[in-house]
């Protein structure tokens, strides 16, 4: 009997190729859209147009197979809006796409595989599934390039092994190249790389309509001298350069973000790099208890060596040379040759000396 695979498509030409893939290789498949239902503020952009739920719709028609629309708005709200909102509050920088990744697409849908008469759930990431030990794992693609790993690291392993990545073993140029010989629609459709809630006016704006009021403080030196002042800590993030607004001999960079006494504090470059950081909470496989791997400390941050141990219930990691701007709020992600053996949320740094 063929597997029944539940393909997550957002319109784009990821997840519509990966969905006539399966569909070549004998599986059973029907296409979900969610649909987050947010509008930005002031009426601009929103998050899954009807555009997109359009061209997802008629990928699924020329494919001769199921397409549904999934009201997802409540569980974004909980679980990435309001969380997000929480962390740019305590001076923070969160990266939502692994929110959403952990608790809508690969938990709330995972776990309606069963009811829906499914086995699977595969989407159009850039990713693998390896095995470890008997136990699923994430695995770097073939294209490095737009290894999505970073953003899946925090999916719970018991749900990986009913996942599939049909895009784990091509590029995205030979993805484009399927699309276009099957005459899909979306074959060069310009992919989306901004957060899906992020409104035309940037984080102002989007904090305005949250209920985010500026709290002006002080910016302040590694020393604790007094630069100058700020109107709102969630306008900063750590390694920023621009709006600081304050005159020095050399450029100034945030350093850090004290939100307990509404503080940024600036320094040299020198300053922004630290050699240890503590994350938490850590999303591990199991048996892993510390030693040599390789950390990305952001997306587009390459592998680096490193040490790692866990203390409690946090990760302790130490670099072999300091990180530039590492960033409270981010995620560290751990990688042993290609297999993502965890990562966690990045607590602090100590800083290099």
């Amino acid at each position: 009997m063929p597997a029944k695979v539940m393909v997550a498509m957002s319109g784009g030409v990821d997840s519509s190729v990966a969905a006539m893939l399966l569909q070549r290789n004998g599986c059973e498949v029907s296409g979900i859209t969610m649909c987050m239902a947010l509008e930005s503020a002031g009426g601009g952009r929103k998050c899954c147009s009807p555009e997109d739920i359009t061209d997802a719709r008629r990928i699924c028609r020329k494919l001769g197979i199921e397409h549904h629309v999934l009201s997802m708005s409540g569980e974004m709200e909980k679980w990435v809006i309001e969380p997000f909102v929480e962390e740019y509050r305590n001076g923070r920088t969160p990266n939502p796409c692994i929110l959403c990744n952990e608790h809508i697409k690969f938990r709330v849908l995972v776990d309606s595989l069963a009811a829906s008469g499914m086995d699977f759930l595969a989407t159009g990431h850039y990713a693998k599934i390896a095995d470890e030990s008997g136990l699923p794992a994430l695995a770097r693609p073939k294209d490095r390039t737009k290894d999505q790993t970073y953003f899946l690291y925090s999916v719970e392993r018991v749900r990986l092994g009913k996942v599939l990545f049909p895009l784990g073993d091509l590029t995205k140029i030979e993805v484009r190249k399927i699309a276009a010989e099957a005459d899909l629609p979306v074959s060069e459709k310009p992919e989306s790389q901004d957060v899906c809630f992020w409104p035309e006016g940037g984080g102002p704006a989007f904090f305005e309509s949250r209920g985010l009021e500026p709290a002006p403080g002080d910016i302040v030196s590694v020393s604790g001298e007094l630069l100058g002042s700020h109107d709102g800590i969630f306008n900063f993030t750590v390694g920023q350069r621009r709006g600081l607004g304050i005159s020095a001999p050399e450029p100034l960079y945030v350093i850090s973000i004290d939100p307990g006494t509404n503080t940024i504090v600036a320094g040299e470059e020198k300053h922004l790099f630290s050699d240890r950081l503590v994350a938490k909470p850590v999303n591990l496989l199991p048996g892993e208890k510390g030693g040599r791997v390789e950390g990305k400390i952001r997306y587009g941050h390459g592998p680096e060596p490193c040490e790692f141990s866990i203390a409690g219930d946090s990760l302790e990691i130490r670099f072999d040379e300091p990180q530039r701007a590492v960033t409270p709020g981010q995620s560290v992600v751990l990688y042993r040759g290609d297999v993502v053996i965890g990562g966690g949320i990045i607590e602090g740094a100590v800083r290099a000396d």
